[in-house]
């Protein structure tokens, strides 16, 4: 049996030449249209600086905004340190009413201190770079306090000073422990001169009294702290914390390699050379800080 072969019609033929024989090539439509392409949504992977590789970050907010490869500790801000260390709804805010005077009335190559003031409490939700009050862990009672590196790097200025100031002295009053976590990359607020350099020892001297009163004062160094908070309160606990490879110290290591001409040992002012060398207690992880914290408080009956 034999099969006719497929020949193309002169209907057929026509036909195509119709469709196609006045269309210059270009014009074409294509046979199969391409789909474009979907972009992964901006927020779900990020690269860590720790170990580099790109994390889902889903997965990195479930342990307290750390890397689930390498452990890197990533900025968090003093909202979100308050949910981490105190029992749920238990924050009650204090002295929320202190600003900024401007006494010096301040103005920098590109804005006034007022109006830099204005833009980081819009960026950040805060009024200034400390954030103080009451709360409890594991139904413990304290006084808290963080600084966040967001707000001007976290430094201290008049109201940073007198919220710890007055932190400290109803922690001394009221008898209770006190707990402040430091993420300040900056020191004294230069845009206050003076007046910003003096809560260094203001604030220390409110310790001081604290101390004297037998309070417990348990310091969390987490990074950057830096500068004037370094060398000030952060220093002062009675137990000092930090969380792992932290930067901490008063100078940056470029600005001190610069001025004294020397190789600086690996791994400087990192909290696990800190440990080493007896400025830190302990490095604690975020996931373990709060249980930490409430039992130093148990031990010391406080």
């Amino acid at each position: 049996m034999f099969t006719r072969p497929f020949r193309p019609s002169k209907i057929s033929l026509s036909f195509e030449r119709l469709l196609f024989a006045k269309q210059p090539m270009t014009t074409r439509a294509p046979l199969m249209s391409k789909r474009p392409k979907r972009g992964v949504p901006e927020g779900l992977w990020q690269r860590c600086p720790g170990c580099g590789e790109s994390i889902y970050w889903k997965e990195a907010e479930k342990l307290l905004n750390v890397c689930p490869k390498c452990e890197y500790h990533f900025y968090v801000s003093a909202q979100e340190r308050i949910r981490h260390v105190l029992d749920e709804g238990t924050f009650e805010e204090w002295d929320t009413q202190l600003r900024t005077a401007d006494p010096l009335e301040f103005v920098d190559a590109s804005k006034s201190y007022k109006e830099r003031m204005a833009i980081e409490q819009k960026k950040c939700g805060l009024t200034d770079a400390a954030l103080t009050g009451g709360g409890m862990i594991r139904a413990r009672r304290v006084a808290f306090g963080v600084t966040d590196s967001q707000f001007i790097m976290g430094s201290m200025g008049s109201v940073v000073g007198e919220r710890l100031v007055r932190l400290i002295e109803r922690a001394t009053d009221e008898s209770l422990a006190l707990i402040i976590i430091s993420g300040s990359g900056g020191g004294a607020r230069m845009h206050e001169g003076i007046l910003s350099l003096m809560q260094m020892a203001k604030v220390s001297a409110a310790l001081a009294r604290y101390d004297r009163a037998g309070g417990l004062f348990i310091s969390v160094l987490t990074n950057p702290t830096m500068g004037g908070v370094a060398a000030s309160f952060a220093s002062l606990g009675d137990l000092v914390y930090a969380e792992p490879k932290a930067l901490v110290g008063f100078a940056g290591p470029r600005t001190i390699k610069a001025t004294i001409r020397l190789e600086l040992p690996k791994g400087f002012q990192t909290s696990e050379f800190l440990l080493e060398h007896g400025f830190v207690d302990r490095i604690v992880s975020r996931s373990r800080l709060k249980s930490e914290i409430a039992r130093a408080i148990d031990y010391c009956g406080k």
